[in-house]
C-alpha cells in the first residue's frame, strides 16, 4: 500500500481497512492461497476506493508478479508488537494516545479526538507531531 499511496499514515489507515473489511466474509476453513487471493481482491478494492475518494481516479494496480516472493514465503513471527510498545514508551503520553488510537485501535481522526476531549484540528496536529517524534525515535528522519 506504501508504494501505491506514498505516505505511511495513509497506507496504515488503507491497510487496516483491507484487513477490517476482510475479516467478517473469510472463511476459517479456506486455504492460505485462498486468503491470499481474497486479501489481494479487497486490497484492489480498497485501493480503488481510496483513489476514487481523493484523486477522482481509479488505480487499482497490485503487481503480484512483482511481490510473488514476499506472498509465498510463509510467515515469521514478527517482533512488531515489541517494537511499537518501546516507540510508543519513549514518547508523551498524549503522543502515544493519539498513535494508538488512530494506528493500532483504528479510530478515525473524529473519534480519536473525541476520546481524548481534543478537537479534531488539535488532534491533526498532534497525530502529526507523534509521527515524527516516532519517527525520531526509531532514527527514521522524515
Amino acid at each position: 500500500m506504501y508504494a501505491r499511496v506514498g505516505n505511511r499514515a495513509d497506507a496504515e489507515d488503507l491497510t487496516a481497512e483491507v484487513f477490517q473489511a476482510a475479516l467478517k466474509p473469510l472463511r476459517t476453513s479456506a486455504s492460505v492461497g485462498e486468503v491470499r487471493a481474497y486479501l489481494l481482491a479487497t486490497a484492489r478494492t480498497v485501493l480503488a476506493s481510496h483513489w476514487r475518494r481523493h484523486y477522482g481516479a481509479e488505480i487499482t494496480t497490485i503487481d503480484v508478479g512483482v511481490d510473488r516472493a514476499a506472498l509465498d514465503e510463509p510467515p515469521t513471527e514478527s517482533d512488531a508488537p515489541h517494537r511499537v510498545r518501546e516507540v510508543l514508551g519513549e514518547l508523551p503520553e498524549n503522543y502515544a494516545r493519539i498513535l494508538q488510537l488512530r494506528f493500532l485501535d483504528s479510530c478515525t481522526l473524529r473519534e480519536a479526538a473525541h476520546a481524548m476531549n481534543i478537537s479534531v484540528g488539535n488532534a491533526k496536529v498532534l497525530q502529526h507531531r507523534a509521527l515524527r517524534r516516532a519517527a525520531q525515535v526509531t532514527g527514521q528522519n522524515q
